[in-house]
């Protein structure tokens, strides 16, 4: 639908440039294209227009049933110290109740002395292992030739017979063959995978580039490879009662908790509690052999999970709350286990007095439950008694349940911050246009912009109305205060958003100039732009922010000159969910009514901090003011 729009838009342009080149008396009408009309009777200029901007501050956000989830603790150079907890409720497979462990319910079982059936017997079922799994996020493949090699690590990934790790194989050939085209013995046995017969194919684990950490050693080295660094990380059970509905609705609307919401004195009995060592290798489950099955199930993959945090759990802990509850009222319901068991609560410490942060999909993230049990297993012939064996089961609890677009489960982002600095602290809620804006995501700042006139006037407006203006193109810049963001190689956020701060929508720009992806990556380009631009010393320079339909708005079709909103967003990662907004609360001081605003989801998603030149900046500095750019053209 977009595609077709834009050619909609496109051929309408056209035919509009035709019919004024034919007649250069006709009066200019209030229509404006996307392209410069050149030539004479015509020139093509541009002006800067005066933007205004107010730090806002955001005391706390909204952070349950979020795509992503903060843990641990980063130090923001400019903006201080962040502590991110997790508290999640767990959720029954299928959200259903009255589950059965072993092959027998639990009222088979309680039957078995009593029945004449020889298959019924007490299971006896026993935990052997329990699991906690969570993936980290991974930079999309972005595999271009189709090589199943990763372009960052991809010798040439235009060309899929590219031999990457010089093995004598093409990549192509080793992605066929299941071994690794990075590695150039796959199983570590001495000889090279071009020389070695015995290498069995697709067992072993893969590498794959992790996203989403953020730790302020690395950032202070330059050196983005996480892998190697460890934290030490507690898993509790909670006992705070997350509740789905809010009872202040007639529990008609969903319960909201803010990030400072008071969870955290909430625990019970320690689940972990120790050291985890951070790895971009995939884990690989093998099957085992079933002696009573003719299959060749060795040496064969049962489970590849990604790179994540992988943890033993307390065995008795699960065995006492889960299994051994099988047939009881709290495992009869959802509800009623949500009562029982109210989840877990996550508290990521980083080691050596550093820092480290993760962002994480919890709709990934499980426990699974090992066990085994007796199963009787009748006899081969007639009348020929049967035998007990040991048998394995597998039960699985999740923390979020993604059933788009609603998600099921509950889970909050606990949030605890150091007050800002005063530089940062007397800018905020002032209502006076700012030299420098301050953007930090969650529970931090966000800018109000407004465009031409501090009041949002339309004295501009009308002026460039009676100009006769054709906007061509037109842009806000945002120059970044290097100096304040420091020179230490900052983790700077990838991409700010723009968006009407009264009907809590993004601009038209972004509504219709999402555009396809490249070849060989998932993640949508967007025209749009506030994308991190960089100087010639990789560090971060500007954002630029196209809003030439929002302004077309204004001054063809006589849309009011509203208020902005301006916000960092989630990584380019995961552009999906920079909308829709969610509602936050507004810090409350003399200045504050107390009223609640609404920002994009992925602004409480993104622990980053960023300083931008404002417009009332010093001389010095009147070369990175923030400005509005309009390239326009008129009759000459």
């Amino acid at each position: 639908m977009i595609f077709r729009k834009q050619l909609v838009s496109a051929l309408v342009g056209t035919l509009i440039g035709m019919v004024v080149l034919i007649s250069c008396e006709t009066e200019i009408e209030d229509t404006l294209g996307d392209g410069v009309i050149g030539g004479d009777p015509f020139v093509s200029d541009s002006e800067t227009f005066d933007v205004f901007a107010v730090n806002r501050r955001v005391t706390a956000v909204q952070t349950n049933k979020l795509p992503i989830y903060q843990l641990g603790v980063y130090n923001d150079p400019v903006f201080g110290r962040r502590e991110a907890r997790i508290t999640s409720q767990l959720n029954l497979p299928g959200l259903a109740g009255n589950p059965t462990f072993g092959n027998l319910s639990q009222a088979q079982e309680d039957d078995a002395n009593s029945d004449d059936e020889d298959n019924t017997v007490p299971e006896e079922e026993k935990i052997t292992e329990v699991f906690l799994y969570i993936p980290y996020q991974l930079v999309p493949n972005g595999d271009r030739d189709g090589d199943g090699v990763d372009a960052d690590l991809d010798l040439d990934d235009t060309d899929p017979n590219s031999d990457s790790d010089g093995d004598g194989i093409s990549d192509i050939d080793e992605t066929r063959a299941g071994t690794n085209p990075n590695d150039r013995d796959t199983d570590g046995d001495g000889i090279e995978d071009g020389d070695d017969d015995d290498t069995i194919g697709n067992i072993f684990p893969r590498s794959r580039e992790l996203d989403s950490i953020f730790s302020n050693a690395i950032r202070a080295t330059g050196n983005r490879d996480v892998v190697g660094t460890q934290f030490n990380l507690r898993v509790e059970e909670s006992g705070f009662f997350l509740r789905d509905l809010d009872p202040n609705t007639n529990f008609v609307e969903t319960q909201d908790y803010f990030s400072n919401t008071d969870i955290t004195s909430f625990t019970r009995e320690t689940l972990f509690d120790g050291s985890v060592t951070i790895s971009d290798m995939e884990t690989i489950i093998l099957n085992e052999e079933d002696p009573d099955t003719e299959v060749l199930e060795a040496n064969t993959v049962q489970t590849r999970l990604d790179p994540g945090i992988r943890i033993a759990l307390d065995t008795a802990f699960f065995q006492r709350k889960i299994l051994d509850m099988e047939g009881m009222p709290e495992l009869s319901s959802q509800v009623s286990f949500s009562d029982f068991f109210r989840g877990v609560h996550l508290t990521l410490t980083p080691q050596n007095g550093e820092d480290l942060l993760l962002l994480l999909d919890l709709s990934r993230a499980n426990i699974t439950i090992n066990y085994q049990f007796e199963d009787f297993v009748p006899g081969e012939e007639d009348g020929q008694a049967g035998t007990m064996e040991t048998a394995e089961g597998s039960f699985q609890l999740n923390f979020l349940v993604n059933n788009a677009p609603a998600v099921n489960g509950n889970a909050v982002n606990t949030f605890i911050d150091d007050p800002f600095p005063s530089e940062i602290e007397d800018s905020l809620d002032n209502d006076t246009n700012v030299s420098r804006i301050f953007l930090k995501g969650g529970s931090g700042v966000y800018a109000e912009i407004n465009l031409f006139e501090e009041d949002n006037g339309t004295t501009v407006i009308n002026q460039i109305r009676e100009n006769n203006w054709i906007i061509n193109e037109a842009n806000l810049v945002f120059y970044i205060d290097q100096e304040t963001i420091g020179q230490n190689g900052t983790f700077e956020p990838p991409r700010l958003f723009l968006f009407n701060a009264e009907t809590n929508q993004a601009l038209p720009d972004f509504l219709t100039e999402v555009t396809t992806p490249q070849v060989g990556f998932t993640n949508p380009v967007l025209n749009f732009g506030g994308a991190l631009e960089e100087d010639g010393d990789g560090r971060g320079l500007r954002y630029t922010v196209r809003i030439t339909e929002y302004i077309n708005d204004l001054i063809v079709r006589g849309e009011d000159n509203v208020t902005l909103g301006l916000t960092l967003t989630a990584s380019d990662n995961n552009l999906n969910v920079i909308l829709p907004t969610q509602e936050v609360q507004v810090a409350l001081d003399e200045n504050s009514d107390g009223t609640e605003v609404e920002l994009p989801v992925a602004s409480s998603l993104n622990p980053l901090g960023t300083v931008l030149f404002g417009s009332n900046v010093e001389p010095q500095n009147e070369g990175q003011r923030l400005r509005l750019e309009i390239f326009f053209t008129e009759a000459n």
